[in-house]
């Protein structure tokens, strides 16, 4: 009965480079019962098999590599559906900002955030991953 229940709990997927914002970031999402994996690199992302399973995506805008806009318009292409929540420690880029606007952008928070707040746009792109499953087994 675990693994069945296990196969239901959303997973949050956090890339950011700041080591700290990782696992603090793990331990808060655990701490409310959701599945989360980490990763240091939007490539380090896309190389593994999570973006096929992840619910919400917690993206720092900044990344080296590939940014986090960058890795948005990458899975927008490959038509994924997973709602975003950027995070940034830039709070005056305006331009960044404009960027990270898409249909799938729930939220755009910058650090520090609240861990209610990033909770909250956690719980919005799952209630928006829930519509987008729901309307898709209606068609």
């Amino acid at each position: 009965m675990k693994n069945k229940e296990r196969l239901n709990v959303p997973l949050i997927t956090v890339v950011d480079d700041d080591i700290s914002i990782r696992k603090s970031l793990d331990r808060l999402i655990r701490s409310v019962g959701l599945e989360v994996r980490v990763f240091a690199s939007a490539e380090e992302f896309l190389s593994s098999t999570e973006p096929r399973r992840t619910d919400c995506l917690i993206l720092d805008v900044r990344l080296p590599g590939m940014s986090g806009i960058e890795l948005l318009h990458e899975l927008v292409a490959r038509k994924s559906k997973t709602p975003v929540v950027f995070i940034t420690a830039h709070e005056s880029d305006d331009n960044a900002r404009s960027r990270a606007g898409s249909d799938w952008t729930v939220a755009y928070l910058t650090k520090p955030f609240s861990g209610d707040d990033l909770l909250h746009a956690v719980n919005v792109a799952l209630q928006w991953t829930l519509c987008v499953e729901t309307q898709g087994r209606s068609r």
